[in-house]
């Protein structure tokens, strides 16, 4: 579809635009700063709204992360049916927006509200990065290794939520999850050997895997029994919960991921289970794997470790 689009005369200032798919653009305005800018939102996925206020404004800033950036700043994007929610609904969002961005440190400067059919709230989020500290997602190397910041299975715990089936403590597990900040990724920018990071979200973790893949010209090879899962998603998992946004990806996709045949079909649901705030995926030499997995464990990422590899070929995950 982008592809389609009117050719735009070419800037040496934008750094980083949309041509790899990456999670913010950003814009040099001199040698040592480039202003990083990015926008998310989305519809409710949980009932409680100040939860989903805080789950889509970490969403927002995780972008401004992912690329190595620190957030400074950020407007509200917001929509809701007036005549169907109350001024105390409304509050309660703005609110859990809010308090996801003071826990960044980042200030809420103001933004815009419309009548909309349904709820929709997020943030357009203005950042910095070191122009030499971009960490896009087409950088890895032959012979990386892949560092996983987060438990996967926030679709699948959603998927039971939705049939009003999902435990306290999934819920529990589920929020805390989405609303844990990506603030490592400004850490990372200034690791030596960290190659590249996105940040792993709606196509999942395969999904994004293979964006790293076509990005550097090379194929990944991961390791099942490595996956960081969250506990109640994996129980919800071998039930059977499921969303129709992973069999969109693996109908997307699916032809470049080669798996086991003995894998079992919720083994395969999580691999594509797409993730609201998902964890920061790294691409990073063999050697410095411990160390970057210490600072994610050193930060509160108790999930964190290491899943796969990098290796010439073409764009290709294999899972063993």
């Amino acid at each position: 579809m982008l592809s389609k689009l009117p050719p735009q005369a070419a800037n040496p200032a934008l750094l980083v635009g949309y041509e790899t798919g990456d999670d913010a653009a950003v814009y040099k305005v001199n040698k040592d700063q480039g202003v990083v800018a990015t926008t998310d939102f989305f519809m409710p996925i949980v009932d409680d709204p100040f939860d989903y206020g805080r789950i889509a404004a970490t969403n927002a800033l995780s972008d401004v992360y992912a690329i190595g950036g620190k957030p400074i700043m950020a407007l509200a994007i917001a929509g809701f049916p007036m005549d169907k929610m109350s001024t105390d609904q409304v509050q309660k969002i703005l609110t859990g927006g809010t308090q996801a961005c003071s826990d960044a440190n980042v200030p809420i400067a103001g933004g815009h509200t419309i009548d909309a059919p349904e709820p929709i709230y997020g943030l357009a989020v203005v950042g910095l990065v070191h122009p030499d500290k971009i960490k896009r997602n087409d950088d890895a190397k032959d012979g990386d290794v892949l560092v996983l910041g987060k438990g996967l299975g926030v679709g699948i715990l959603g998927a039971a939520m939705n049939r009003n089936e999902l435990s306290s403590k999934g819920y529990e597990e589920m929020v805390e999850s989405t609303t844990k900040l990506n603030s490592i990724g400004a850490d990372l920018a200034d690791m030596a050997g960290v190659h590249a990071v996105t940040d792993v979200t709606g196509f999942g973790l395969v999904g994004h895997l293979l964006e790293l893949c076509d990005g550097a010209g090379l194929t990944a090879t991961l390791n099942w029994d490595d996956l960081p899962i969250l506990p109640s998603a994996l129980e919800y998992a071998k039930q059977g919960y499921n969303t129709g946004a992973a069999n969109r990806n693996w109908a997307s996709f699916g032809k470049n991921i080669t798996i086991p045949e003995t894998m079992e079909q919720w083994q395969k649901n999580m691999l594509t289970d797409p993730q609201t705030s998902g964890g920061l995926m790294v691409s990073c030499p063999p050697e410095r794997a411990d160390e970057i997995i210490s600072q994610f464990h050193a930060q509160g990422y108790s999930f964190a470790k290491q899943i796969g590899s990098m290796e010439a070929g073409a764009a290709h995950v294999t899972v063993v």
